[in-house]
């Protein structure tokens, strides 16, 4: 399926877009069949081959919702825009500041509870941790009087 897309060139924090046909597996700055125009954000510079646009999407190739965006605005093609969803950089876990901030409430939270609950509770955690060990094998002491007579001899 061939895609009429924005292609990212400058130099860095100096880009500026073409506007291209390529196939929608091809990488962003890889191969293109045709160049349809450029568009520089610094300086608002922009220009379209619109019969060429025209064609291809005449030919089946569809629009990413930025460049179809763009040929609405500047009355290349007619059509509402699309609403275009950006990705959102993910959350950042809690500072480590907060993470003591949030143990000092789970502390503070212990105490509240009842002290024959807490023993209670503990005696049955180390009942099942006892039941799940397997007891280890005892080794035979030998009567110490048996020991103490061979030294006397």
């Amino acid at each position: 399926m061939l895609k009429i897309r924005l292609t990212r060139r400058g130099k860095k924090n100096n880009a500026f877009f073409r506007i291209v046909v390529a196939e929608h597996t091809s990488p962003i700055k890889g191969g293109f069949l045709e160049v349809l125009g450029f568009l520089n954000p610094h300086t608002k510079e922009k220009s379209f081959k619109a019969d060429r646009i025209e064609y291809w999407i005449g030919k089946g190739a569809q629009c990413s919702d930025t460049v179809h965006n763009l040929l609405v605005s500047n009355n290349v093609i007619k059509g509402p825009k699309r609403a275009v969803k950006l990705k959102k950089k993910p959350v950042e876990e809690a500072k480590p500041a907060d993470k003591e901030v949030k143990a000092e409430e789970v502390a503070e939270a212990k105490p509240e509870e009842k002290p024959a609950e807490a023993k209670e509770e503990k005696k049955e955690e180390e009942k099942e941790s006892e039941a799940a060990k397997p007891e280890p094998e005892k080794k035979k002491a030998e009567p110490a009087s048996s020991a103490g007579e061979e030294k006397k001899k």
